[in-house]
């Protein structure tokens, strides 16, 4: 299976994009400030099953191509790569805009449809379903087999890694919902910081191939 080193190594990389304030992330924080601490959480566990059902088509539908094809590979990979460069771009441009995201009231909705909304958003989200398409086949061993159980186990290190991560978001963002809505210029901060970061994951995965 996953060797430790591959899996450390997948796990730090799903911790640099996952901290980066995406889709998901706002969506988590914006419910968290118009409705609380418990809509945020319901939301995250959303989102989660949402990623990972991306993971189960990435893993039953690329997998055995990626492992066949160094062509579809490297396609996929610079293809995903300039995609990351152009959110993180965009993000740098919009970063003064994120103030609107996080002070919009909505109404209160059951448990059911908030965690039906954050899964969509979560199976929606172009960052993972990139991060996913174009990373996660680096990171098998085709040597040792099992490509598909592969991404499966490294879709579980990403997603429990991303429920944590959310969590702490949605706790912070109901925790200190007045913090955040008076001062912009802390969310332009974090946008910008933001797609700095995520332009350098996309440079680093345009130059990470695979030995064969």
């Amino acid at each position: 299976m996953v060797s430790t080193d591959r899996l450390m190594a997948f796990a730090a990389m799903s911790l640099l994009l996952i901290v980066i304030p995406g889709p998901s992330v706002l969506f988590v924080i914006g419910r968290a400030l118009a409705q609380g601490r418990r809509a945020a959480l319901t939301t995250v566990v959303g989102n989660t099953l949402g990623a990972y059902v991306l993971v189960v088509a990435v893993a039953l539908g690329v997998g055995s191509l990626v492992e066949r094809s160094i062509l579809a590979f490297t396609v996929l990979k610079l293809v995903g790569a300039a995609y990351l460069v152009y959110l993180g771009v965009k993000a740098v441009r919009q970063r003064k805009s994120l103030h609107a995201a996080f002070t919009g009231e909505g109404p209160t909705h059951g448990s059911l449809r908030t965690l039906g909304e954050g899964f969509v958003v979560g199976v929606a989200n172009p960052k993972t379903i990139v991060f996913f398409a174009a990373v996660l086949p680096q990171f098998v061993d085709r040597g040792q087999g099992h490509v598909t159980a592969q991404m499966l186990l490294l879709g579980v290190v990403f997603n429990v890694i991303a429920l944590a991560s959310d969590s702490v978001w949605g706790v912070a963002a109901a925790t200190t919902r007045n913090w955040f809505a008076r001062s912009p210029q802390r969310l332009a901060l974090i946008g910008g910081a933001g797609g700095l970061t995520m332009i350098g994951l996309g440079v680093t995965v345009a130059a990470t191939g695979r030995k064969d």
